[in-house]
C-alpha cells in the first residue's frame, strides 16, 4: 500500500475524542432520562426501591447488548430486523442442547456462534450481493422465526434452574443481576471498538460517505458484514441471557425486540440514515426504554399499553431523526429559544 493510500486512509477515519463523543445532546438526553426517572419515582413508591431497580437493570440487560451492535449496524447505513428472531431461535436452540445433556458453557458458545452464523448471512446478503439490509433482515425475520416453531411446534422447552445455563439469567454479584454485568462488559467493549479502534472509525465513514472510506483502500463490504455478523452475536447473547432469565426456551419470544433496540439506537441520537453514533447515546436511549416500560407497569397502567407508547416513541423519533436532528437536540432548541 502506497504512503499516499495510508494517509488517505488516516485522513478519512480520524480518531474520534470521547469528549466529542459525549456532546451535549448525550447529556441532554442524560437529563431527559433522569427527568422521567424523577417522575415515576413520585408517581409510585415501589418505583425506587432496590428490587425495581435491579429488575429495570436485568430488562434493560438483553436490549443494551443487541442495541451497542446495532448502533454499528445504523451508524454504517443499514438495518436489522432480525435480531428478535435470533434471540427465539437462539433460546430454542440452547434449551434443546441442555435437554439432550450438553454441558452449559458448551451450549452457550454454541449459541452465540448461531447467532454469529445468522448476522454473517444477513451480512453476506446485505453486501456482496448487494440486497438492502431492510429486505434481507425481514426476511431473515421469518424465516428464523419459523425454524424455531417447527422445533418447537408451538411449545417452549424447559430449562432445569440447577444448570449454570439458567444461573446466569437468576443469579446475582453485588446485588445486581449477572446479566446486568453482561451487558456493562459488552458496553465497555463496544465503546472501545466503537470510539477507539479502526473498526468503528470505519463504521462512520462508510455510513458518511462508503465511496470515500473505499477508495482509501478499505474492505468496506467486509465491515459491513462484520458489522450484521457482530449484530447477529449480540442477539445470540441476548437469546441466552432471556432464555436463562425465563427458564425457558421459547419460540414466541421477543416478538417486538428488533423495534426496541431500534427505538434506543435511534432516540440515542445515531442517524437513521448512517454517519453519526453513539454508543453512550444508545445505552442511555435502552435505559430510558427500560424506565419507561418498567414505570408504566409499576404506576398501574396495562401491560398492552407498553408497546404502543414505544411504538409512539420510535415513530416521533425518527420522524425528528429524518429531519437531521435528534430528541436531544430538539429540546435544546426549543429551551434555547
Amino acid at each position: 500500500m502506497s504512503s499516499e493510500v495510508r494517509a488517505t486512509r488516516r485522513k478519512t477515519v480520524a480518531p474520534v475524542t470521547w469528549s466529542q463523543r459525549l456532546s451535549t445532546p448525550t447529556a441532554l438526553m442524560f437529563m431527559v432520562t433522569a427527568a422521567v426517572f424523577i417522575v415515576f419515582s413520585i408517581s409510585s413508591e415501589n418505583f425506587f426501591t432496590t428490587q425495581n431497580l435491579t429488575n429495570i437493570a436485568v430488562q434493560v440487560a438483553p436490549v443494551a447488548i443487541v442495541a451497542v451492535a446495532g448502533t454499528f449496524v445504523i451508524t454504517a447505513a443499514m438495518i436489522d430486523l432480525s435480531t428478535g428472531s435470533i434471540l427465539a431461535l437462539v433460546g430454542v436452540v440452547g434449551a434443546s442442547l441442555l435437554a439432550s445433556g450438553l454441558q452449559s458453557v458448551f451450549v452457550i458458545l454454541i449459541c452465540i456462534a448461531v447467532g454469529a452464523l445468522c448476522g454473517l448471512v444477513n451480512g453476506w446478503f446485505s453486501t456482496y450481493q448487494g440486497m438492502p439490509s431492510f429486505i434481507v433482515t425481514l426476511a431473515t425475520m421469518s424465516v428464523l422465526r419459523g425454524i424455531a416453531l417447527l422445533m418447537t411446534k408451538g411449545f417452549s422447552i424447559a430449562i432445569p434452574s440447577a444448570l449454570v445455563f439458567a444461573q446466569l439469567g437468576q443469579s446475582s454479584f453485588l446485588g445486581l443481576g449477572l446479566t446486568a454485568w453482561v451487558a456493562i462488559v459488552c458496553v465497555v467493549i463496544g465503546s472501545v471498538v466503537f470510539y477507539r479502534m479502526r473498526f468503528g472509525q470505519y463504521i462512520t465513514g462508510i455510513g458518511s460517505n462508503e465511496e470515500s472510506v473505499r477508495r482509501a483502500g478499505v474492505r468496506t463490504n467486509f465491515v459491513k458484514m462484520m458489522a450484521l455478523t457482530l449484530s447477529g452475536a449480540a442477539a445470540g447473547l441476548a437469546g441466552v441471557i432471556t432464555a436463562a432469565r425465563l427458564g425457558s426456551g421459547d419460540a414466541n419470544s421477543g416478538v417486538d425486540f428488533a423495534l426496541t433496540v431500534i427505538t434506543a439506537v435511534v432516540l440515542g441520537g445515531t442517524d437513521l440514515l448512517g454517519g453519526r453514533g453513539s454508543v453512550i447515546g444508545t445505552v442511555i436511549g435502552a435505559v430510558l426504554i427500560g424506565v419507561i416500560t418498567n414505570g408504566l407497569v409499576m404506576i398501574g397502567m396495562s401491560a398492552y399499553v407498553v408497546p404502543i407508547v414505544t411504538g409512539s416513541i420510535l415513530l416521533i423519533v425518527i420522524w425528528i431523526n429524518l429531519r437531521g436532528k435528534n430528541l436531544a437536540q430538539l429540546l435544546k432548541q426549543i429551551v434555547t429559544r
